[in-house]
């Protein structure tokens, strides 16, 4: 067995209970234990209704149940239920529904944010999904009371709240619900009428693009969008050269993926550049740019472009990173496993992996690297025990070559 469609009704069931017991799964559904047994073990027939009331407690659709479709990777019970509960905030939110409650003043809406960035930042994007929630809520409530001179600042607020669940539900793969939340915050940015908070939107949509392996849409919008907020000659305003250095390397990043390898090294050259005038990093709107974040990306942007020679040189003149977020000194890792796994240093590479996955074994499952480093490495690897490590870590089998 491999295929989700594979397995029997029962079998899926076990599956998505995972550590979860067979009386906790009763009591969540309302069912008697036994008829969660007779569902796992396929003994008789299970109604219709009874399928309804275990996919809700599982927080999957019926249609996983059933196996007419597969869950998302490396999605657990509690993943998909801050999913549903986000896409609830989301629509409901924008039609405008729970917004009659009583509104929070404006420190707490941005407490609430803020709180939500920072484990975004940590790379915990389970829990920024469950603070975002609540905390769009918040910034709706607070739209609809807020007077002529707080206006704006409630409308940059709403939209930062939308990006960042846009953000969570792109790295779970809830792309339609990215889609619908990156598009709100782009509603948001331009009634809220800053253009550094739009310039953030436009990058959150492109780098969903990207995800979507829409890479000239993507491209096209991050030229667009640095182009229209490019600093004057001498403007040393942090915020301003953040926005626009962050939009040029991401435009660097997506002429990576598509192996363009000349544009991506003049557009790094620009970023890099623009971050020397900054001469420290900074975070603006939920996004980190500097000299540090820049120098992590020209690794990835080595790596895509087949240079893994100069990935790993780069990253050996990175030095400190500890201003970098927590996600993104991880993300730099994998790339630096990958460039090893590609210059033929396999062991060094299921190392390096190893490091980041024991560390952050939530955040790994979520990421697409560590499976096509382990592929990659496991063909020059004189042992299998790190890769069987690997496997227990992601909780998924590691296909050796």
């Amino acid at each position: 067995m491999g295929q989700w469609s594979d397995y029997s009704t029962g079998e899926r069931i076990k599956l998505l209970r995972g550590p979860q017991t067979q009386e906790q799964l009763a009591g969540e559904a309302g069912l008697s234990v036994h008829t969660i047994r007779k569902a796992e073990h396929d003994q008789g027939h299970v109604s219709l209704q009874t399928l309804l009331l275990i996919s809700a407690a599982l927080h999957a659709d019926v249609s996983v149940i059933l196996g007419q479709q597969a869950p998302r990777r490396a999605m657990q019970a509690a993943d998909r239920a801050m999913l549903r509960a986000l896409s609830l905030a989301v629509h409901d939110s924008s039609a405008g529904i729970g917004a009659d409650v009583e509104p929070p003043g404006r420190p707490e809406v941005e407490a609430g944010l803020a709180a939500a960035w920072e484990v975004y930042r940590a790379g915990n994007y389970a829990r920024a999904g469950v603070l975002v929630a609540p905390a769009l809520r918040e910034a709706t409530a607070a739209l609809s009371s807020a007077g002529v001179h707080e206006v704006c600042a409630a409308h940059g607020a709403l939209a930062d709240a939308y990006r960042l669940a846009a953000y969570v539900a792109n790295q779970f793969g809830g792309r339609d619900l990215a889609y619908a939340a990156i598009g709100h915050a782009h509603v948001q940015s331009d009634r809220a009428g800053d253009p550094v908070r739009g310039a953030s939107t436009a990058s959150g949509r492109s780098w969903i693009y990207m995800r979507d392996a829409r890479l000239d849409q993507a491209q096209e919008l991050a030229r667009v969008s640095y182009e229209s907020i490019e600093p004057r000659f001498g403007d040393r305003d942090l915020g301003a050269l953040a926005t626009y250095g962050w939009h040029v390397t991401l435009a660097a990043v997506v002429a990576a993926r598509m192996d363009d390898v000349d544009v991506a090294d003049d557009l790094l050259k620009q970023g890099q550049a623009v971050a020397a005038r900054m001469g420290c990093d900074i975070t603006v709107n939920g996004t980190a740019f500097g000299p540090v974040t820049v120098a992590a990306q020209a690794i990835g942007i080595s790596v895509s472009t087949g240079r893994p020679g100069k990935a790993l040189a780069d990253f050996a003149r990175v030095g400190d990173t500890s201003v970098l977020t927590t996600a993104a000194r991880r993300r730099m890792m994998l790339d630096v496993a990958l460039a090893q796994a590609d210059a033929r240093q396999s062991d060094a590479a299921l190392d390096t992996l190893l490091d980041v996955c024991s560390e952050a074994p939530e955040w790994a499952r979520h990421q697409a690297l560590p499976g096509v480093i382990a592929q990659r490495a496991s063909a020059g690897s004189a042992t299998f025990g790190k890769l069987r490590r690997l496997a227990a870590i992601l909780g998924t089998s590691v296909v050796v070559r």
